[in-house]
């Protein structure tokens, strides 16, 4: 049986700029890989309403699992929730438990929970709060969808609040063979290699050593003796 599937939905004007470099996908993907879910999808949009509603909806609707980043502060441009809403269809409003832990919070800071910062306690109906042991200010799922903050501390620690609650699959392995040659020397005997080995994941990856030209083969599986197996056979090929 194939390992549950999941999306992401990267949210900001500010990554598609290039002023913010994204970081929360690569750390979800191997934390998703972990626990045995696929990240198959990785999607970017603008801080647009439409195009959030758009990719949200059909996302959900293919993948098993949906995590969101950005777009959950407290400023006018921090509009995932209200898109979240209106792609379930539900309402939106300021949250009483969502309010008190942000009044604790500030109270205990001696900063004003001010009309800006009420904003993040905004949860649609329906909606589980997501824990933020670094800031407080919290996520939330809905279904299939777990809401996430864009900064990458506040990301992961949310992931890892949400990573339990998902159902797995079997941890995906990897292993790396070396090879000295080029991919054009590579390709056909590696193409050989994966019809033998249909359940496994072959990637190469060429580089630039000292002017000599090497493949770095990586075999991916569930299944660890395949993974043993297909490291054997690669050697065989291409023993130097």
């Amino acid at each position: 049986m194939p390992n549950p599937s999941a999306a992401m939905l990267v949210i900001g004007d500010e990554i598609l700029s290039g002023r913010t470099r994204d970081a929360n996908m690569h750390f979800l993907a191997q934390e998703l890989t972990k626990v045995g879910i696929d990240l198959k999808e990785v999607r970017v949009v603008s801080d647009d309403h439409d195009a959030i509603v758009l990719a949200l909806n059909a996302l959900r609707k293919t993948f098993h699992t949906v995590i969101t980043s950005g777009g959950i502060g407290p400023t006018h441009d921090d509009i995932t929730a209200d898109c979240v809403a209106a792609a379930f269809g539900v309402g939106i409003d300021v949250r009483d438990d969502a309010r008190a832990l942000l009044q604790a919070y500030y109270d205990s800071r001696g900063t004003e929970f001010n009309e800006a910062r009420k904003r993040m306690a905004r949860i649609p109906d329906g909606a589980a709060l997501i824990e933020n042991p670094v800031s407080i200010a919290p996520g939330f799922s809905i279904e299939n969808v777990h809401v996430m903050a864009g900064v990458p501390s506040v990301f992961q620690a949310m992931v890892a609040s949400v990573l339990p609650t998902l159902t797995g699959g079997a941890p995906i392995l990897s292993q790396t063979f070396r090879v000295e040659r080029g991919e054009g020397d590579v390709a056909g005997p590696l193409a050989e290699i994966a019809k033998a080995f249909p359940d496994l994941s072959f990637g190469s990856y060429p580089y630039q050593l000292n002017g000599a030209y090497g493949s770095n083969v990586v075999v991916r599986g569930s299944d660890g003796a395949r993974v043993d197996a297909a490291m054997t056979r690669l050697s065989e090929v291409f023993a130097v």
